[in-house]
């Protein structure tokens, strides 16, 4: 319990932002983050099967949110379309369609880690300065201030706030001072988690300015913005319900179609992702994971909010943080219901530096030089596609990099069993050619090459006892080589061959 709830604290400062950002970048109203971020908590993490992933608003879905919205015509239009994706999901994760989450190549999971881990720090930099034109939650290359994640750094340089700078560096060496053991287990230093001093240590620094350097302060859009009631009678006037009127129409049911899988596709990913991170290497049923997804996104499209899939950002800042159980998924979405709620004033407060810092952190974990090295270390069929999926999410966006790293992971795949299926040794002019596992036409011409370099004279063994099936390409070229072997007074013996070869001996 007691790890749950002190990760559940910095899920809850990662996530506020996060669901603010993206439902501003979505089209939406900011309420709709909000809402998506607490039905993902509260909803989808006590159906999952997953100890250690945050469902929540999904920023891989901006763009496709905001088209939706605008090609529905309103916001209500498009939550039917939500409430019908949500179903489909429902009806994906009862037929088992989960499955597919087990065949994502390890290295391109690693490398969606570790791009992920570095968009975070790139993302957060002009946060840290105080340039905050960019949203909190974008992690696209191109942005929607006509800038990419590059340009964004050279203008935040240029046009930085002073006094953001103080209170990331602050807020960066208490994360760092808490991640020491000593105090990170302190029996009353410990009780409540690093990001939680940086965030009131950024709230006082801030507040210290108006009394000392006032031109430091920062306000407006450097800090935190959610709504504030009046009172609890209002919050019905925050809801926003779905229009079914379109769903007849095809427009209704390809956006639908689209949201539920992109958005499965995007939560098997990031369950993946999330349970090769878990210290405790458990794993997250896909299908049931689908099913709470889909109960989610039809909860969500009821009362107004956004998109939601598992989310590797909130997932790795849950794991970082020490949480053993979904308590702590369940935990931050009623924490955002009830500060969201009760003390918006306070939050609205903090700034978004302090956050920065935050997420600095989590990104480091995610994305340390370590990675790098022990993956080259491991060969260049690993190496590969994982540098490869890195550059591409990088300049990119995460599905169409995760695309991309797919393409190369399963070359180096269909390559590796490509080099095994065939082997021919030598010894002492005796060969010995040895089939094993499935010889396809792709093996024809290493197969030729080899046995057209066999000298005259030798002796030839064929062993298919490890073969599982050899393609009818491969059988013609082995009775070729066998009937013209004679010629060449070259000696076949064939051993576990279960094909109609013309045997000479």
């Amino acid at each position: 319990m007691k790890y749950d709830i002190k990760s559940s604290l910095v899920v809850f400062l990662v996530a506020l932002p996060l669901c603010l950002g993206i439902a501003v970048a979505s089209g939406a109203p900011p309420i709709s983050g909000l809402i998506a971020g607490i039905i993902g908590g509260i909803v989808i993490g006590s159906f999952s099967g997953s100890n250690v992933s945050v469902s929540g608003p999904a920023a891989g879905l901006t763009v496709i949110v905001l088209d939706s919205i605008n090609t529905m015509g309103s916001l209500e239009l498009f939550l039917g379309t939500l409430v019908a994706a949500g179903l489909i999901q429902v009806a994906l994760g009862l037929m088992k369609a989960g499955v597919i989450g087990y065949y994502f190549p390890h290295a391109v999971i690693k490398g969606m880690l570790t791009a992920i881990g570095l968009i975070l720090i790139l993302k957060q930099i002009p946060h840290a300065l105080g340039y905050d034109v960019d949203l909190m939650g974008d992690e696209a290359f191109l942005q929607a201030d006509n800038h990419n994640t590059f340009s964004e750094i050279w203008y935040a340089f240029k046009y930085l706030s002073p006094g953001a700078l103080p209170i990331v560096l602050i807020a960066m060496g208490i994360l760092i001072l808490f991640e020491r053991p000593k105090v990170k287990n302190h029996k009353i230093f410990g009780v409540v988690p690093g990001a939680l001093w940086a965030v009131i240590s950024g709230i006082l620094i801030n507040y210290l300015y108006g009394f000392w350097k006032p031109e430091w302060q920062l306000g407006g859009e450097h800090l935190v913005s959610i709504p504030v009631l009046g009172n609890l009678s209002e919050i019905g006037n925050l809801l926003t319900f779905p229009d079914f009127s379109m769903i007849t129409e095809s427009s209704f049911w390809i956006v639908a179609i689209t949201i539920a899988v992109i958005g499965s596709l995007e939560t098997l990913l990031s369950i993946d992702a999330a349970d090769k991170l878990d210290p405790m290497k458990r794993t997250t049923p896909p299908s049931r994971e689908l099913f709470a997804q889909g109960l989610g996104n039809t909860a969500s499209g009821l009362i107004g909010g956004l998109p939601i899939t598992a989310v590797i950002v909130r997932s790795s800042a849950n794991i970082a943080s020490g949480s053993k159980t979904k308590l702590s998924a369940i935990l931050h979405g009623v924490l955002l219901l009830i500060l969201v709620l009760s003390i918006p004033n306070i939050l609205n407060k903090i700034p978004l530096s302090c956050l920065a810092a935050v997420l600095f952190l989590v990104g480091f974990k995610l994305a340390k030089p370590s990675i790098f090295i022990s993956t080259f270390k491991n060969g260049m069929d690993q190496f590969i596609p994982f540098i490869v999926t890195v550059i591409a999410i990088l300049f990119t966006d995460l599905l169409v990099g995760i695309g991309v790293g797919m393409v190369f992971g399963l070359f180096f795949v269909v390559k590796t069993n490509f080099q095994r299926s065939v082997q021919v040794t030598e010894l002492n002019g005796n060969y010995l050619v040895m089939l094993q596992k499935d010889v396809s036409f792709l093996n024809k011409a290493p197969l030729m090459k080899s046995l057209s370099i066999i000298p005259k004279g030798s002796k030839v063994v064929i062993n298919a006892s490890k073969a599982r099936f050899i393609d009818h390409d491969i059988q013609e070229q082995l009775n070729d080589f066998i009937e013209s072997s004679s010629d060449k007074g070259i000696e076949v013996s064939i051993e576990g061959y279960k094909y109609n070869l013309k045997e000479t001996l």
